[in-house]
């Protein structure tokens, strides 16, 4: 699955760091229903090497996600877009 994020690279201060851009778009992309619950999503190193960036940074954003119950995760299932996120 290709989610199709865009990354604003420029920094610099006051720029928004790379792993709250994912989890802005992840989150409205839950939010507006275009990922529905039980979606599953790319492995962390799958879209980190889409996004050309670290696996690290996708770790943050789907840790940040599952916390806030946007995403659950299972040990060998991988990640999916909750039953019943937030909105």
């Amino acid at each position: 699955m290709e989610l199709l994020l865009t990354l604003d690279r420029r920094g610099g201060a006051g720029a928004t760091p790379l792993h709250a851009q994912v989890e802005q778009q992840l989150r409205e992309r839950i939010r507006d229903g275009r990922l529905r619950p039980g979606t599953r999503l790319p492995a962390t190193r799958e879209l980190a090497q889409q996004l050309a960036v670290s696996r690290g940074v996708v770790v943050e954003a789907y840790a940040q996600l599952t916390a806030e119950g946007y995403l659950a995760t299972r040990r060998g299932a991988g990640t999916a877009v909750a039953a019943a996120p937030r909105t």
